[in-house]
């Protein structure tokens, strides 16, 4: 998970920094870290695991890079 993919999964859920630090039980301050250019491989195992869970628990799917051309997200179909 990079930080452009929280960047992006955030924007297409239409969340705000606050929800998702709600959703994933952190402060706002790491998803803002996580986010940033020190990415999410300053933050600890767990809030790195905790953001990821909320985003995929509300929809978004993380795409690897090594598919479709590189890192990226989207939703779940309905």
């Amino acid at each position: 998970m990079t930080a452009a993919q929280i960047r992006a999964a955030r924007s297409l859920l239409g969340w705000s920094g606050s929800q998702l630090a709600a959703a994933a039980g952190v402060s706002l301050q790491t998803i803002r870290r996580m986010e940033g250019e020190v990415g999410p491989g300053r933050s600890t195992a767990a809030n790195v695991h905790a953001v990821q869970q909320a985003l995929e628990g509300a929809g978004v799917v993380f795409i690897a890079a090594d598919q479709a051309g590189g890192p990226g997200v989207r939703l779940k179909r309905a």
